[in-house]
């Protein structure tokens, strides 16, 4: 039975203070490019409603040169806490671009130094900015000044496994007025792969005053825990363990206030969610929806009978009658046949 030790339980009883922001729940649903739209941040919402949510990752170059602020901005006022990512390596550029997000409605901005994407850390931006930490010093700086809301820094631990740096890195984004950092326990050479190096986020946590969010392998409330219980951080930020299961985020944030597990959905549950995500992102993009829908959909579609046979189908779905069609037969074949836990290998991105 998983439990939670008491000094876990005290240093994660008050809420979460981002500088003068406070967040009431300690776990949070991570930027993810294409993935953390509006629709998806509002499935996310009905299980965590304390969470800080986060949008896809904002050029600020983009922003610069457009007059209408891209749908990736675009918040809804009622889903508080947002915070609005934005990446680049210019701090004017920054600075600016974190003004017209403060504009939308973002309570902090977070700055993407993490990305480990070639066509991101070539132009300068992302992991790039662990081997320029004098430039992402001025970007912190730049952008701090822009803005009257928190700025917050997400990264890794260095640019590869002899250039781990997150030390100094971490030290220099605090000092430069970052009110929280997210730490993903790998280098940019890893990827994601290879296991999250939680002793690193355990170091960054000794020396800052300011939160520490781990993040990087938390796919269960049970690693949740072991990563605070080894760590110390402030809180978790949860990534691709969210991909096909916005159920995640919720279900640590509720054993964390109290020490109680959630049933698990089931498949016929997962299906039914996965419904939901096709019919708004429809709703939301049109057309578009429907083919960003696809890659949603075989992540839900796993760990039951006829899962394989169900991805296939609607990884190629041409409209949101067929995708609705093939899940409600899916759906209406496990309720007749009662459906079985069939663990499959985990479908996450590359």
């Amino acid at each position: 039975m998983l439990t939670l030790s008491s000094d876990l339980q005290t240093r994660l009883a008050q809420p979460l203070k981002i500088g003068a922001f406070e967040v009431k729940s300690r776990v949070l649903q991570s930027p993810l490019s294409g993935v953390t739209d509006l629709v998806f941040r509002r499935l996310v919402r009905r299980h965590a409603p304390d969470s800080m949510m986060y949008t896809e990752m904002v050029n600020a170059t983009g922003l610069h040169y457009v007059k209408e602020l891209p749908i990736l901005m675009e918040v809804d006022p009622n889903e508080r806490p947002i915070s609005i990512q934005l990446f680049d390596c210019r701090p004017d550029f920054l600075a600016e671009a974190a003004q017209k997000a403060v504009g939308e409605g973002a309570d902090t901005v977070d700055l993407n130094m993490g990305c480990p994407v070639n066509k991101i850390t070539k132009n300068g931006g992302g992991s790039s900015l662990l081997r320029q930490p004098e430039l992402a010093e001025e970007i912190v700086r730049s952008v701090v000044n822009a803005v009257d809301v928190p700025v917050t820094v997400k990264t890794r631990i260095g640019w590869t496994e002899k250039e781990i740096n997150i030390l100094d890195f971490a030290k220099r984004m605090e000092d430069a007025g970052a009110k929280m950092i997210t730490v993903h326990g790998r280098t940019r050479a890893q990827g994601y792969n290879g296991a999250a190096k939680w002793e690193w986020i355990a170091k960054v946590k000794e020396v800052l005053s300011i939160p520490v969010i781990a993040n990087g392998d938390i796919f269960s409330v049970e690693a949740a825990v072991r990563c605070l219980e080894f760590t110390k951080a402030d809180g978790v930020m949860c990534s691709r363990g969210t991909l096909g299961y916005p159920f995640l985020v919720g279900e640590i944030d509720y054993f964390l206030k109290t020490g109680t597990e959630k049933i698990k959905p089931t498949p016929i549950e997962r299906l039914e969610c996965a419904r939901d995500h096709l019919q708004m992102l429809w709703e939301y993009k049109g057309d578009r929806g429907v083919r960003q829908a696809r890659k949603h959909m075989t992540w839900y579609s796993k760990g039951f009978a006829g899962a394989a046979e169900l991805r296939g189908q609607l990884s190629v779905i041409e409209n949101v009658t067929q995708g609705l069609e093939l899940l409600d037969q899916a759906i209406e074949r496990l309720s007749r046949s009662g459906w079985q836990e069939e663990p499959e290998a985990e479908l996450l991105p590359v």
